[in-house]
């Protein structure tokens, strides 16, 4: 039996409502979807609550899952990534709607009560840091993180090859995550 068979198999289960399929499921993959939620959102319990969402969404839609069409870790990775974009727009727009007063008129000391100055320090730190990467990187960065279009999609945006967009983005985190260190070692 073929890896693909195997990850179908164990789809299959999922969708059926085994529990055994739900635990090999999050054995595999929880730790891949838990470590890009972590780097997506602000805090820990964001991140742990996002995780259990994906799984949950991933147990819905196991049914739809067909090998001939992904790898399984591929197909895990865009429901988490799905999930993890629509979470940061809600947050984005829970955060615009709290600077309003109730008269309509802008709020610009309104702030989210469960955000910490820490917390907020960091997501600019992150911004600025997004801001001077180099323009094909924070492009696509911004397109695929923040604007949840598919590197597909931000392939053809930019009439670059898929190749390019991939290797960009892959040397933007990297320069993200380096930088990032170093800001919030201090």
């Amino acid at each position: 039996m073929t890896q693909h068979q195997d990850d179908w198999l164990l789809m299959d289960r999922v969708a059926r409502g085994e529990e055994g399929g739900v635990e090999e499921l999050y054995d595999r993959f929880g730790s891949l979807v838990y470590k890009v939620a972590r780097q997506l959102l602000p805090t820990r319990a964001e991140a742990e609550d996002a995780v259990q969402e994906v799984f949950v969404r991933l147990w819905q839609t196991a049914d739809r899952y067909d090998y001939r069409r992904a790898k399984l870790v591929t197909w895990v990775m865009l429901i988490a990534r799905r999930h993890l974009i629509d979470r940061l727009r809600r947050n984005a727009v829970r955060g615009t709607a709290a600077s309003y007063r109730a008269d309509g008129t802008s709020d610009p000391d309104a702030r989210q009560p469960e955000r910490k100055p820490l917390e907020d320090e960091r997501n600019y730190s992150l911004l600025q840091r997004i801001a001077e990467l180099p323009e094909l990187q924070r492009v696509v960065i911004e397109r695929a993180y923040l604007q949840g279009f598919t590197l597909r999609e931000v392939s053809v945006q930019l009439e670059a090859p898929l190749g390019t967009i991939k290797s960009a983005l892959s040397r933007g985190l990297a320069r993200l995550r380096e930088r990032i260190r170093a800001d919030w070692a201090v």
